[in-house]
């Protein structure tokens, strides 16, 4: 016979001390630390341990005895639902000073390099309505919340816990994936990360589906017509959707033409409506054929006197006047005078390339993308910028000794790579390469803090200079000028 688990304990009035990783906050019992989701400091709590290691446990709020004096109301009626936005309920100045220390402790203790005065962090010009791109999974599946499922009848609630829909359409949801819930959507009605049309074209969407009888996807069993949607703005006041599907039966086809056809009329302002029949077993899309239904099958972004074509499998970054001061950053921190050869690693569709190359003599930028790369020669020629030479492939592979024999040794280097850092054969190329000067923009500081002390033998940090890209997320760039101790 199994061994009945104990039952995890309740802690009572515990009080919020810190900020934490991932968006959590933190309080100390006992010399144990305790991560806690959606409270701020100075918020006194009563707990319920649901997890418990040996020296930290996670826990949820049962009742708040006390409200911290910082706290404030999140804007969203979504929040503490939604995993999306963490901090709405921590002031933004308050949001910046925890993303600043944030970058400090984690460049000294996990960098051990020294390090210069931090500047300021820079704050987001907006923190509503900032990103340009959202996506919103479509499910026979809603989530729903606990007081939900407590309302519902014993027959009807046993099926939601099994997973069963018994074709209930009102099950369907347009929205965010839960953690912890693959196969489960949130229903969003209201988004204040994305100019509020982005929420009148999913809603619009989803009444249409539901009024006519469309089918919703159902990730376990691979089935459903409406399966994804993508939505994306630009500041010349562009609009593109993209819209999965799933396609069944005969008249999938016809159907979900309809329904973009009704979103089309409905929305003039949408000037690159597109779709796929999306068979796989995930919703990416870079490698499935995306059809264009009217429109352009690309939207523009500006940035200067620059254009930038932002096509469906285009990365740009995703909140596009924050993009501008981070990559001006990066440009000043490269000190260009015009004549020295650049290399832009990890360079995406090549805005920084393209965005720093009148002030260089040469620009070389590596990307593993293919498509990236081919967008990145689009948007030089769309600003006549004859100084750029863009290759496509495995950073490590083609960051190579031959390589830089062949075209030069740069005397600068931006790179910006991905969550995990750069390859370790890939920080060794560089310093074979020896550039004056290294220009290290990063989305996780981390992982650059651990590249910095694999380059601190040759290169000392002379600047730093943090970055918010994400408002009421735990999520900052980075950026940090290394010089050359020679």
């Amino acid at each position: 016979m199994s061994r009945k688990r104990k039952p995890l304990p309740i802690l009572e009035n515990v009080t919020i001390t810190d900020i934490a990783a991932e968006g959590k906050s933190l309080a100390r019992v006992n010399d144990m630390v305790v991560f806690v989701p959606f409270t701020v400091p100075g918020d006194v709590v009563d707990l319920q341990i649901r997890k418990k290691k040996h020296s930290y446990c996670e826990a949820e709020v049962i009742r708040f005895v006390e409200y911290s004096k910082i706290r404030t109301a999140p804007m969203c009626q979504h929040f503490g639902t939604c995993g999306g936005c963490k901090w709405q309920n921590l002031p933004y100045e308050e949001q910046l000073k925890a993303k600043q220390k944030q970058v400090y402790d984690q460049l000294r203790r996990i960098g051990k390099v020294e390090l210069p005065e931090f500047r300021p962090i820079a704050g987001s010009v907006k923190t509503k309505e900032y990103r340009n791109k959202l996506e919103f999974g479509c499910s026979n599946k809603r989530w729903m919340t606990k007081e939900e499922i407590a309302t519902l009848p014993p027959q009807e609630k046993q099926s939601y816990e099994n997973g069963e829909t018994k074709n209930n359409t009102s099950r369907n949801a347009i929205g965010f994936h839960i953690t912890g819930a693959f196969d489960k959507i949130l229903p969003i009605e209201k988004c204040h990360l994305m100019d509020d049309m982005h929420n009148r074209i999913r809603n619009e969407i989803r009444d249409y589906a539901t009024n006519s009888g469309m089918t919703f996807f159902d990730l376990r069993a691979q089935k459903g017509l409406l399966r994804d949607i993508i939505i994306r703005n630009s500041n010349t006041g562009e609009w593109m959707v993209i819209v999965q599907f799933h396609y069944d039966e005969e008249g999938d086809e016809e159907r979900a033409k309809a329904l973009l056809q009704h979103i089309a009329d409905k929305f003039p302002q949408i000037s690159s409506l597109m779709y796929l029949n999306n068979q796989k077993c995930n919703d990416t899309i870079g490698d499935q054929e995306i059809i264009t239904f009217r429109g352009n099958d690309y939207i523009y972004e500006t940035m200067e006197d620059l254009k930038f074509k932002v096509g469906p499998k285009s990365f740009y970054q995703t909140n596009t006047e924050q993009a501008y001061h981070l990559y001006s950053i990066a440009r000043e921190f490269a000190g260009l005078t015009g004549n020295e050869l650049v290399y832009d690693l990890y360079t995406g569709t090549g805005t920084i390339a393209n965005f720093v190359a009148r002030q260089a003599r040469q620009v070389i930028g590596i990307e593993y993308v293919p498509e990236a790369i081919e967008d990145a020669k689009i948007n030089s020629e769309i600003n006549s910028i004859d100084n750029t030479l863009f290759y496509a492939g495995d950073m490590k592979d083609i960051l190579n000794d031959g390589f830089i024999a062949e075209h030069g040794h740069p005397d600068v280097i931006i790179t910006d790579p991905p969550r995990a850092g750069m390859h370790a054969d890939v920080v060794q190329t560089i310093l074979r390469a020896a550039p004056k000067r290294i220009v290290y923009v990063s989305c996780n500081p981390a992982t650059q803090a651990r590249d910095l002390a694999d380059l601190d033998a040759y290169y000392k940090v002379v600047k730093v200079q943090p970055v918010d890209m994400f408002p009421h997320t735990p999520h900052v760039e980075n950026v940090v000028l290394l010089e050359t101790r020679a």
